[in-house]
């Protein structure tokens, strides 16, 4: 991904240009290189800054990883939750997620999610974080929600029932792009149904 082109960050809450950059550097390099083959040196040199520029935003790297892991969350759940509304029927509502999550993974908008390596990111394991992901995600449990409220939905935490339905949208997405297995429109329709059943109740 181009760090100029458009990306995750242009939906995300505005920010300095220089934080951007740093991020989109930090983003684009860690597709390329992981974790553990990335410096701040890097950084500064792929977002064009000096590398005393990283810290007046970031203490550090666990930091600077931290925070682009909120980012890119914050992205997702703006992209998972695009033509939603809550008068949608249930069906309606996960398929336009399924969709949702489809298009940007093919669209290649997102290379870490795309490369698997999203998961491996550090992430603050505090109660604070897991509020505002269940924040994040509030149109994603409210799906599920209303679905076992019903009796349609398997009675399994929200976190399970996202496994087996929505986050094979992106798993499939990811063979598709690699030239793994290659989706045609009826696979898609067939793949959005059995991910639909495997959460009903039968």
């Amino acid at each position: 991904m181009n760090i100029h082109s458009p990306s995750l960050f242009t939906k995300l809450p505005v920010m300095s240009d220089k934080k951007k950059r740093i991020l989109q550097a930090t983003e684009k390099l860690l597709a390329e290189y992981g974790f553990h083959g990335i410096s701040m040196q890097m950084v500064a040199k792929e977002a064009g800054v000096a590398t005393g520029t990283i810290y007046r935003y970031f203490e550090d790297k666990d930091d600077l990883l931290h925070q682009l892991h909120d980012h890119i969350l914050s992205y997702v759940a703006h992209k998972i939750s695009q033509n939603i509304s809550d008068d949608m029927p249930l069906q309606q509502r996960f398929r336009t997620m399924w969709l949702n999550i489809w298009n940007m993974a093919t669209e290649d908008d997102a290379p870490l999610i795309n490369r698997g390596q999203f998961e491996n990111l550090p992430r603050r394991k505090c109660h604070e974080q897991r509020l505002l992901e269940k924040k994040m995600f509030a149109q994603v449990d409210q799906l599920f929600e209303e679905g076992k409220a019903c009796g349609l939905f398997k009675e399994l935490d929200n976190e399970i029932l996202s496994v087996l339905s929505l986050e094979t949208s992106a798993c499939l997405a990811r063979k598709h792009i690699n030239g793994v297995y290659k989706v045609s429109d009826a696979d898609l329709e067939s793949a959005i149904q059995a991910s639909w059943d495997a959460i009903l109740q039968h």
